[in-house]
């Protein structure tokens, strides 16, 4: 079975308080995403990354306060969560052949990576039959990029120890929703052990 991991939008804007978008407690979960992340390099299992990327302008910021700009500090990701040999892919329509690499860091502009150009055919190049998501927020992008994983039927399962959400009650609602679909929700060390 061939497995990818997916880190959902692990940015310094989220992730911590100087943040412009912060959420708070995302801190917590930066020692998480970075040990699955270097557990997927160990085991020569694809990453997937997704990052906002946004304009000055971005039509985004109409619902959500300005974060994550394309070339500011805070639209990086943590050097925690990268991997030695990770290619970016811009929100475009992809013409060239896609780069092996470790890890693949998807831009996007909304909050469903699903609404971006490229990631069903990463996801098609990648050939995986189950997924292991993690990142923020719990019921908002993370629960999108769960959704869209498990359309065509694949397994999914989100890692409770290394997601974090804005509000308890509705990441409850989102990890619910997420068992109704067909995925499920593994603790941090079973992911690690498996």
């Amino acid at each position: 079975m061939r497995t990818v991991f997916v880190d959902v939008d692990t940015q310094l804007d989220f992730l911590f308080p100087a943040g412009a978008l912060y959420v708070p407690g995302a801190e917590r979960i930066l020692p998480a995403v970075a040990s699955l992340n270097r557990h997927a390099a160990a085991r020569g299992i694809a990453l997937l990354s997704t990052v906002d990327t946004h304009a000055e302008d971005d039509p985004e910021f109409a619902a959500w306060p300005p974060h994550c700009v394309a070339g500011t500090l805070g639209q990086r990701k943590p050097a925690a969560t990268l991997l030695e040999k990770s290619v970016v892919i811009p929100n475009r329509d992809m013409t060239a052949a896609l780069e092996d690499a470790g890890q693949y860091i998807v831009e996007k502009q909304t909050i469903d990576v699903f609404e971006t150009k490229t990631v069903r055919g990463l996801l098609d190049a990648l050939r995986a039959d189950r997924y292991v998501v993690y990142g923020v927020v719990t019921e908002i992008c993370v629960l999108h990029a769960v959704r869209g994983l498990l359309a065509p039927g694949k397994q999914v399962v989100a890692v409770a120890g290394a997601i974090q959400a804005l509000s308890a009650e509705k990441a409850a609602q989102a990890l619910d929703e997420i068992r109704s679909l067909g995925g499920s929700v593994a603790g941090l060390g079973e992911v690690l052990a498996g």
